[in-house]
């Protein structure tokens, strides 16, 4: 039976954790997003390509976050709400669709969708909320503060060259800029972390599943990639090494972390500043290192016997590091803890840099997946001689 559409219906009435069809379809979208920025980074594997993938992947993060601050304050099952993201899921179907293009002739496109996703889906909720809500002020900043940027964002997509890349970043720092201070504006003042009145199990459990996304679309490289290829004994060993990897990320952030992490933010007393430290910030090295990871794979698998490239040895030391670096600050965001196993596998990814200059790509990708591998173990040695102690520890 459909709800209430009036605008009051419209908003989410209570703490509701779980996530909704239509969310999970509007992440579909995403997994062609993370998808297209892996074979960016694989096409254009130099300082300046790594440069663009990065100033992309964190226009499709800010396009995802904010979708998801947005819906987590309006009940999903309104038809109103679900014909709302289908329109958002559109805008991110073509800013997904434009990434290798991005820095060609798609860089309008590109720049249109993520406005338009931007910008209509917190005038929608400024409309839901109305002037009198308490809310309204924090979403009229934003509105207007994403209006602005948008103006960057569009002025890089009618440019070319090394312009549209310098326009794109101070686009893209602006957005994390003011979306860290809280919006600032003349005479509306801006917004504490205590204004947003967000259920956080909800957030916490959006971007969860972005991990997974993430985490799909690296499988989905690796097992077509490897489709694709001789079956020979180096191929083989380097799709098996690949796939641990992929299940060494898992298992380092959904162990523990993913159920200790709903906890805290669903009982906190401030769940908008744990949003926007933990989940919003410290999330970003943890999609990029899968990225990075995807792209090293496809790469190792398809050239598992040769020498590991200055490029190559990146990508293959660089994921790893990156997801563990973003897992060290998600811990210390939410606990302002530090597990020294994290840093001794930082150290350890490091220590293999000498490596990369005598061995094969597979050699130095099973390396770092072992590393990866004593980590976990590590963990649950860990676990098993502290069990009385709280599962977020």
């Amino acid at each position: 039976m459909a709800r209430s559409e009036t605008p009051g219906r419209l908003l989410r009435t209570r703490d509701e954790a779980d996530v909704r069809p239509i969310e999970l379809f509007f992440d579909l979208v995403y997994v062609l997003a993370v998808t297209q920025l892996t074979h960016h980074l694989l096409e254009h594997l130099t300082l300046r390509g790594a440069g663009e993938t990065l100033l992309l992947m964190l226009a499709v993060w800010v396009a995802w976050i904010h979708t998801t601050w947005t819906t987590n304050y309006f009940d999903r099952e309104a038809r109103p709400v679900r014909l709302m993201l289908i329109g958002l899921m559109l805008a991110s179907l073509i800013m997904s669709a434009s990434i290798p293009g991005a820095f060609d002739d798609r860089g309008l496109a590109f720049a249109v969708a993520l406005v338009v996703i931007q910008v209509s889906g917190t005038l929608y909720l400024l409309s839901t909320l109305g002037r009198r809500h308490q809310l309204s002020p924090v979403f009229e900043r934003v509105a207007i503060w994403w209006s602005l940027i948008g103006l960057v964002w569009l002025a890089g997509g009618l440019a070319s060259g090394d312009a549209r890349v310098a326009l794109w970043a101070v686009a893209v720092a602006l957005d994390y800029l003011v979306m860290w201070v809280g919006f600032p504006l003349p005479r509306l003042g801006r917004s504490r972390t205590t204004d947003y009145t967000i259920a956080g199990s909800h957030m916490a459990h959006r971007s969860y599943l972005f991990i997974i996304v993430a985490l799909g679309e690296s499988i989905l490289v690796t097992g077509a990639n490897f489709g694709e290829l001789p079956g020979s004994a180096e191929t083989v060993a380097a799709f098996v090494v690949a796939f641990v990897g992929s299940v060494a990320f898992w298992w380092i952030y959904f162990d523990r972390l993913e159920e200790a992490g709903q906890n805290l933010i669903s009982s906190a007393s401030d769940p908008g500043r744990i949003a926007l430290t933990a989940y919003t910030y410290c999330h970003i090295p943890m999609v990029a290192g899968i990225i990075v990871a995807a792209a090293a794979d496809e790469l190792t698998i398809a050239h598992p016997g040769e020498p590991a490239t200055v490029a190559t040895a990146a990508l293959i030391l660089g994921g790893p590091t990156l997801y563990l670096v973003g897992h060290i600050l998600f811990k210390w965001a939410l606990w302002r803890h530090v597990l020294r196993s994290r840093l001794v596998a930082v150290a350890a990814l490091v220590a293999l840099v000498p490596v990369a200059a005598v061995s094969s790509a597979l050699v130095l990708m099973t390396a770092a997946t072992a590393v990866l591998v004593a980590l976990v173990l590590w963990d649950l040695r860990a676990e098993r001689t502290t069990v009385s102690q709280p599962r977020a520890s």
